[in-house]
């Protein structure tokens, strides 16, 4: 199997940031804004988007079974 040395490299960095934590989603969520509070590059905030409404279906057997005669 292909293994991309990036890929591995960025997997164990995460990894080693993940463990200073202990593993703790809401740790590591601290410490990432209090990094974007401290952080002197500007922050882009932007509204969200809207839901895409869901493509209407189309039934194209009923479709084809109305044109049959009933059996």
């Amino acid at each position: 199997m292909y293994s991309d040395p990036i890929v591995e490299q960025t997997r164990k960095l995460r990894d080693e940031y993940a463990a200073r934590f202990n593993y703790d989603l809401d740790a590591i969520c601290q410490d990432l804004m209090e990094r974007q509070r401290v952080s002197d590059r500007k922050l882009i905030k932007r509204s969200p988007k809207r839901p895409m409404r869901p493509a209407p279906t189309v039934n194209y057997a009923t479709e084809q079974n109305d044109a049959r005669e009933p059996d």
